[in-house]
Parts: structure tokens; C-alpha cells; sequence
């Protein structure tokens, strides 16, 4: 029974061509959709991903990784008094202003200012250079991105022991970084605190994170509550930072409606066109399916053989079209667009495309259960 409805299924080759491309299609929208909407949650809170803590302290009005409230310099001294604490470390994250020592045109950045001592927080993946040596003076490293964007405003390719200006300091390129991209495409530079003070603008409170590790052996949340009744402040673990950022981000801005419309439209997309078009093959072959009931077969098996028919289709236009698009990430550049293929992705997709699948199926199905065995007798 199952070999016939495959044979009618395949020898239709058109009708089976454009049943794959339509639930294709809308595999590759929906899949682009929420790959978009997962990269620009993962650009508004880049800075966390760039900057690596166990644990975040900062100003309780603080709602997203990007809101740098200033804190008090006493409270890096208050946190590391609190139990359970291993070590703490203060952070700048602030703006600041790039240009070449010749003038002209500027680069906005990300300045990130570590701890002297510890060079906490520091990026981890560097492509060139040493870390140590953002203690010598005037260092500076930056990322990938910073390079290529000044390359491309100003015409000239910057390299390790190139000279810079933020806030007419001079800054030494010792070491070039790869980071996630920030929204905006905001490039990152990383000194240490002290010399961030030099290049931004002065104000009086300049720390705006502090750092924090557990001691070992103790559990983190306990730390985390101390942190808050000893200090008042903030205390936030990596992932918790994010997601509150993330939440943020989906509150206060038009991302979710955006990406709702792009995989609406994928869904509809797969349901009209290859409900339609499954509904049209079942129709032009009515006069089969009421052989098949002439012959004894009942509708429950002609039942399950359309079911088949449809999660064959479905499962060949979905590896289809999650493969375009795994084959499109792998040649994006890393970190330049705001796109992330996650692994719940294709699941999510795989579940509406079954609904899509299984929605035309349903109304085959109907149609099939009106056909009656003496249809293969008239002319």
C-alpha cells in the first residue's frame, strides 16, 4: 500500500518538485527569520560575551548589559568584604572617540578599561600580539573589526605597534582581538582602567561594572544575595546578564514584531502553497484512490498513506532548505552579520513545517473520505 502511494507520489515529479520547494521555501524563511532574531538579541549583549565574568556587580538601575551606570570606587573594596568572594575587579565600559594621529574623520568605540593587577575580563581569542602587554605604556588592544573599519574610512590597514588618538592620548596597538560584534557594528578597545581614564572625557565615578568570582567550593547564589544585602548593588551571573538584556531588548523594541512577520509569513507561505498544492495532487488522483477502495483497502490505510506521502515531502523539503541556509552561515563572515544558526533552530522550524505537512494532509484526507469506489466507473 505504501509502495503505491509512493510511486504516485514520485511519478508526479512536477507536482512533487513544487510540493518540496514550497515547504523548502518556507523552511528557509522561517529558519532566516529566527536566525536573525537570535543574532540581534546576541548583538545587545556582546559586551558580556566579549567580557567573560563569573559574576556582574552593578548599579540596581541597571535593566541591560549596554546601560553603563557609574559606581562608587569604594564599592570594589565593599564587594570583595563580602563572604563567599574570591576576588573582585573593577570595569570601565564606556564611549570613546578613535582618529589616526594625522586628524580627520573618527571611529566611535567601545573602550574597555581592566583591572591593572589582574587584567580581568580580558578577550580571549587573540589573533595577534600579547595580553601582558597592555601594562606597557599607551597599550591598547583592539579588535578585528576596529582595524578594518578605520582601514576603510581612512584608507590605511593599522597593525600591532601602530599609533592611535581617543581624547588626544596617543594609544599603542599591542594586540588585535576577535570579539562578537556589538549593536551598531561597535568595535571594541581594551586598556587597562587606569588608562582608560586618559581616553574618555573626565568625569568622577568611571567605574561602571565590578567583577566577581565565587570562592571555590561555594555555590554561586548565595554569593550573589550576600553581594546585594551587604552592598545594595546589583549582582548578576553571566547568563543572568544576558537574558535580562535580552528581555530588555524584546520589550523596548520592534524585534520581536519584525521577526514575527518574517516567519508568519514563511509559515503561510509553506501552508498555502503546499496545502494547495498537495490538495490539487490528491484531486488528480481520485480516480486511484477510489480503485484502491474498490479493491477493500480502507480509508484508514489510504489515510496513512497520504499521512506518509505528506512527512515525505515534509522531510525532504526541510533537509533541503536547512541546508541552503546551513551552507549560507558557514560562508558569512564570523561575527559580521546578525545571524546565529542555534541548534533549537532547526527544531522549532522541523515543528511548524510538521504542522504545515500535516494540516495539508488533514484536508487530503477529507477529500478522500468523500470519494467513493464507483468513481473508477465513470467516464
Amino acid at each position: 500500500m505504501y509502495e503505491i502511494g509512493l510511486r504516485m507520489l514520485f511519478g508526479e515529479r512536477a507536482k512533487y518538485a513544487m510540493l518540496v520547494s514550497g515547504v523548502c521555501f518556507a523552511t528557509i524563511l522561517m529558519t532566516q527569520g529566527l536566525a536573525l532574531f537570535f543574532g540581534i538579541l546576541g548583538f545587545s549583549y556582546a559586551t558580556a560575551t566579549n567580557i567573560r565574568a563569573p559574576i556582574w556587580v552593578v548599579d540596581p538601575m541597571v535593566q541591560q548589559v549596554g546601560d553603563n551606570q557609574p559606581l562608587r570606587d569604594t564599592d570594589v573594596d565593599r564587594v570583595r568584604s563580602v563572604p563567599g568572594v574570591a576576588w573582585a575587579a573593577p570595569l570601565f565600559v564606556g564611549g570613546a572617540q578613535a582618529k589616526l594621529l594625522g586628524g580627520g574623520a573618527t571611529q566611535p568605540v567601545t573602550l574597555i578599561g581592566l583591572d591593572t593587577s589582574t587584567l580581568a575580563g580580558a578577550p580571549t581569542r587573540i589573533i595577534k600580539g600579547d595580553i601582558l602587554d597592555l601594562r606597557t605604556g599607551q597599550g591598547v588592544i583592539v579588535d578585528a573589526r576596529f582595524i578594518e573599519m578605520m582601514q576603510q574610512t581612512r584608507g590605511e590597514r593599522l597593525a600591532v605597534g601602530d599609533v592611535f588618538e581617543m581624547n588626544d592620548r596617543r594609544a599603542q596597538i599591542v594586540g588585535i582581538a576577535s570579539v562578537a560584534q556589538g549593536m551598531g557594528g561597535a568595535t571594541y578597545v581594551f586598556t587597562t582602567f587606569d588608562r582608560a581614564k586618559d581616553y574618555v572625557p573626565s568625569q568622577r565615578k568611571m567605574m561602571t561594572h565590578v567583577l566577581v568570582a565565587a570562592s571555590e567550593g561555594v555555590a554561586v547564589p548565595p554569593v550573589l544575595a550576600a553581594i546585594k544585602a551587604q552592598t545594595g548593588l546589583q549582582a548578576l551571573t553571566e547568563a543572568q546578564f544576558k537574558r535580562m538584556s535580552a528581555n530588555w531588548m524584546l520589550r523596548n523594541s520592534p524585534i520581536p514584531y519584525v521577526v514575527g512577520l518574517i516567519v508568519g509569513i514563511g509559515f503561510v507561505i509553506g501552508l498555502g502553497v503546499s496545502g494547495q498544492t498537495f490538495y490539487t495532487f490528491v484531486l488528480e488522483n481520485s480516480r486511484h484512490l477510489g480503485a484502491l477502495k474498490a479493491m477493500g483497502a480502507s480509508d484508514l490505510k489510504i489515510t496513512l498513506m497520504i499521512v506518509t506521502q505528506a512527512a515525505i515531502v515534509g522531510f525532504v523539503g526541510f533537509g533541503i532548505g536547512v541546508g541552503v541556509m546551513s551552507l549560507f552561515f558557514s560562508i558569512l563572515p564570523e561575527g559580521r552579520a546578525p545571524l546565529i544558526l542555534l541548534w533549537q533552530i532547526p527544531l522549532i522550524v522541523f515543528a511548524a513545517i510538521t504542522l504545515i505537512c500535516m494540516a495539508a494532509a488533514v484536508v487530503s484526507v477529507w477529500r478522500v473520505s468523500k470519494i467513493e469506489p464507483a468513481i473508477v466507473f465513470r467516464g
